[in-house]
């Protein structure tokens, strides 16, 4: 955080001329404007993220509207801002791929809840 305080205010003679000028100092110093928070959640395996994997999320974005950018196949700034875009109306603001999102995009297997 950086700020300018005021050492010696500004001298003004009757006729609104500045005789001198104010005194300022600039500060800098670290504050925490927002607690740390830690999310957990769960992410598709490593393995699954081929080039592949990353072309179908790219794909499946872009028929979403938050992608805009070429199939290149490479989770690069540009997909990650899509994939945070697109999970940060269902409270996830990361740009990595949640196993939940990978679920509502088509790209997992959704779990069977009737398995015996």
């Amino acid at each position: 955080m950086t700020q300018q305080i005021l050492l010696q205010p500004a001298e003004i003679l009757d006729d609104g001329t500045v005789a001198r000028p104010a005194i300022y100092k600039t500060e800098t110093r670290q504050q925490i404007v927002q607690e740390r928070k830690e999310t957990w959640f769960e992410t598709p395996c490593a393995s699954d993220l081929t080039p592949e994997f990353t072309a179908s999320v790219q794909r499946a974005l872009k028929a979403r509207g938050v992608y805009r950018g070429p199939i290149t196949s490479v989770m690069d700034a540009r997909t990650r801002a899509a994939v945070r875009a697109y999970q940060k109306p269902q409270g996830l603001e990361s740009g990595i791929l949640s196993l939940a999102a990978a679920r509502q995009l088509g790209l997992v297997a959704v779990e069977d809840s009737d398995t015996s």
